[in-house]
């Protein structure tokens, strides 16, 4: 089993292969000789150093906003998904134009879209939040679906909620980046409850 997460040693980062703990995982050289071939597929191989020419270029510079736009327009994509939260309506107006004012085309699907009552989907009653209302269900399949219609080259996910967007990236045949990761008590900074883990937030996690 592999426990990176707890790891004092980080040999990864220093070239000290000599300090390597007993169950890392790079102790198996064949695994990752044959990893390494994934990134030689052309494809693969122009997508990723854009990805780590964006990051040099950008760090501590730029905003993750600017450098999805910026890793867009190198990769050369025309065609841009954008599937959205409806509680985040108004920043998927902003992204959009935002991304349309750089010459892309911009197809935009929100997460509501069917407008499927939950308890077609199979939620119970007391699972909706409000119970005595119409709610039509997230349909994140539906947003990957309807993408994947229009032949984005790209799909950006903003805000789409757990689980949700799991599902999203499964059914996506684009490659996705997340923009936003929904945390509605803290201004989707989930990031936030880290920070605060043995404080603040330590009765609530």
């Amino acid at each position: 089993m592999y426990t990176c997460a707890d790891c004092s040693i980080l040999a990864c980062a220093k070239e000290e292969r000599d300090s390597l703990p007993a169950n890392c995982p790079m102790r198996d050289e064949a695994l990752f000789a044959d990893i390494r071939t994934a990134y030689e597929e052309p494809e693969t191989r122009k997508f990723y150093v854009t990805s780590s020419a964006i990051e040099a270029e950008g760090y501590c510079k730029w905003p993750r906003l600017k450098e999805t736009i910026e890793f867009c327009k190198r990769m050369e994509y025309r065609t841009i998904g954008l599937a959205f939260c409806k509680g985040l309506k108004k920043e998927a107006k902003v992204v959009a134009g935002l991304l349309r004012s750089h010459g892309f085309t911009v197809v935009s699907v929100i997460c509501k879209t069917g407008g499927i009552p939950k308890e077609d989907a199979g939620i119970p009653k007391d699972k909706k939040i409000h119970p005595d209302s119409f709610e039509p269900m997230c349909n994140p399949i539906a947003q990957a679906r309807l993408l994947n219609s229009q032949h984005t080259d790209f799909n950006i996910a903003l805000g789409l909620c757990v689980g949700h967007d799991s599902l999203f990236y499964k059914h996506s045949d684009a490659l996705v980046t997340t923009l936003a990761a929904k945390d509605r008590v803290l201004a989707h900074n989930p990031c936030g409850a880290i920070y605060c883990a043995e404080g603040y937030f330590k009765e609530r996690l």
